[in-house]
Parts: C-alpha cells; sequence; structure tokens
C-alpha cells in the first residue's frame, strides 16, 4: 500500500516542504481547506542581508480566515511580484547557481494571477522541475477532517511558528552553504528558492540527508 502525504499549498514552501516528495509515494495537496492566516501559505522566509526577510502575498481585503482556500483572491494594487522578485535577485544574485534558475522563475512573477492557489501551483510546478522531482500534484476533491489509515496528514504541520505547527522528529535539517552564512550560521528552512540557489544540482541530496525515516 503506497505512503500519501496530504498537505496545503504553500507560497515558495520551505525546505522541509519538499521532503516530503521524498518520504512518501505520494504527495497530494489539500484543495478544499479553508484559508489560515499567518502560515505558508501567502509567506515565505529568504536569507537576507540582515537575517531571514519575510515575502507575503498581499490579499483581497475580507474574511480570508473563513473563505475555501480555491477562492483566496490576490491583491493587485501594489506591484508585490515585481518587489519579491527584486528582493529575491538581491538576496541571491550572487549565490553559485541563480544564474540557473532565475530564467525559470522570473518570467512568474510578471504574470496576472488573480487566485493564491493558481499562483502557488504555478511556482511549485516550476520549482519541482528545477529541483528534477516529479512534478505531479494531484489535488483532494472533498474536505476529509480524518483522513484514510495510509495517508499522513500534514496540513497545517510546517508552520513558521513553530508552536503553531506540529513536530516531526525525523525532520533533521542538513546544512550547506548559504550566501550570509558568514554573518548570521547556518538559516535552517528557508524557502527552497535559499537551497536551490546555494546548492543547485546537490539539492535533492542535500533533501535526502535531512531526514532520519
Amino acid at each position: 500500500m503506497p505512503r500519501i502525504a496530504v498537505i496545503e499549498w504553500q507560497y515558495l514552501p520551505p525546505v522541509q516542504f519538499f521532503t516530503l516528495f521524498l518520504r512518501y509515494d505520494q504527495v497530494w495537496m489539500e484543495g478544499c481547506e479553508h484559508f489560515r492566516k499567518g502560515s505558508y501559505r501567502n509567506r515565505t522566509y529568504i536569507a537576507g542581508a540582515n537575517g531571514p526577510l519575510r515575502l507575503t502575498i498581499p490579499l483581497r481585503k475580507g474574511k480570508n480566515e473563513q473563505q475555501p482556500i480555491e477562492a483566496v483572491q490576490i491583491a493587485r494594487e501594489q506591484p508585490w511580484q515585481q518587489q519579491h522578485w527584486q528582493s529575491i535577485q538581491s538576496a541571491y544574485g550572487n549565490a553559485p547557481f541563480f544564474p540557473f534558475y532565475a530564467d525559470e522563475l522570473a518570467p512568474l512573477f510578471e504574470e496576472n494571477v488573480d487566485f493564491l492557489v493558481q499562483w502557488n501551483r504555478n511556482l511549485l510546478t516550476t520549482l519541482m522541475d528545477c529541483l528534477g522531482l516529479e512534478s505531479a500534484l494531484p489535488e483532494t476533491k472533498t474536505w476529509q477532517e480524518e483522513l484514510p489509515e495510509n495517508t499522513h496528514d500534514w496540513r497545517n504541520a510546517i508552520h513558521p511558528k513553530e508552536h503553531r505547527g506540529r513536530p516531526d522528529p525525523d525532520w533533521q535539517p542538513a546544512a550547506y552553504p548559504q550566501v550570509f552564512r558568514e554573518k548570521h550560521g547556518f538559516l535552517p528552512n528557508l524557502s527552497i528558492l535559499d537551497l536551490l540557489f546555494c546548492a543547485g544540482p546537490e539539492s535533492v541530496s542535500i533533501l535526502e540527508g535531512s531526514f532520519s525515516d
């Protein structure tokens, strides 16, 4: 029986998120949940010159916390995509593998996408291709509070605030060179962009060394 994980869509997810694709036979994306504020659904962290830098996607005003995730819309009043890409360029322009992947990612930050799930889907598909991982991302069609016996519930487990997530005893982040490591030390579990731009083709090997099961 295949081992299956279910997790929510996230924006440029952290390194831990991608270990699931190596730890399980299948990873399903939760398509029937309701949006939760303060999560990785619309935020990510990269390595800035002054430490971890948060990038947040602005959302249209309303009761986002109570909206079905598929209905959550991105606010387009500010040029946030340009600002996010500029921050990424500033952080990783000197990273060894930035030139190899920037051309794949930069065009996505010029697309007009109205819905958060579609934006996250587009980015995640591209990131999977960059990593050389299977890019099929099946999505749940109904909400299940309790998942089947062979399915592991990772929904809301990986969270920017550790006390709001769930501990993972098998997650052991492997260190790798980072752009500001001499200044800040190793910063674990940043956006996968950090690993990709700093480690390039070694990224999957580092992911494999970041869990023990």
